[in-house]
């Protein structure tokens, strides 16, 4: 997340630099850049974590092809919360402040909505796991598991996201 907030804070124009001395505008341009840099990760999660629901979709037509069509409701709640949770990250509010902007949020509340985010980013490989161990348990007897499994892991997500929600409004 600090990769994306440094290179929006390199890249503004001078005039971004100029406006930024005038006394009450660097914290609104602060803010905007936590919202732009916000935005990008939002974005790039929800991109990740859609190629995992294609991955998903993908298997089901699998398993519908291959006559597993008992697993295919499992599958789905699968799919379901995986896709609420990408949901819920393409449809909250952007930016790291409380209700209606009325709370500005401190460093020590950023460091942990930042950790948060990269919990959000490194989780997409245990969904992409979850997903590769069903892929090859079709047709096999641990394949109820490993769509459990699948299913834990997207629970996590939404509880995940979740807790961020809490920690920023607290």
């Amino acid at each position: 997340m600090s990769d994306i907030y440094s290179k929006i804070t390199e890249g503004r124009g001078l005039l971004e630099k100029i406006a930024s001395k005038i006394p009450g505008f660097g914290g609104y341009l602060e803010k905007e850049t936590r919202r732009t840099a916000d935005k990008m990760l939002r974005d790039a999660i929800v991109n990740r974590y859609g190629e995992q629901l294609r991955r998903i979709e993908g298997l089901q037509t699998d398993l519908l092809s291959s006559g597993g069509l008992e697993h295919l409701d499992d599958m789905q709640v699968a799919f379901t919360r995986l896709q609420t949770f990408v949901d819920q990250v393409k449809t909250a509010a952007y930016g790291y402040t409380g209700f209606f902007d009325a709370v500005k949020v401190d460093e020590d509340a950023l460091a942990k909505l930042y950790a948060f985010d990269d919990a959000l980013l490194e989780n997409v490989n245990n969904v992409s796991a979850a997903v590769d161990t069903v892929q090859t348990s079709i047709g096999s007897d641990g394949l109820k598991a490993a769509i459990r499994n699948l299913t834990a892991v997207a629970t996590e997500c939404n509880a995940t996201f979740e807790r961020r929600k809490e920690a920023l409004m607290s």
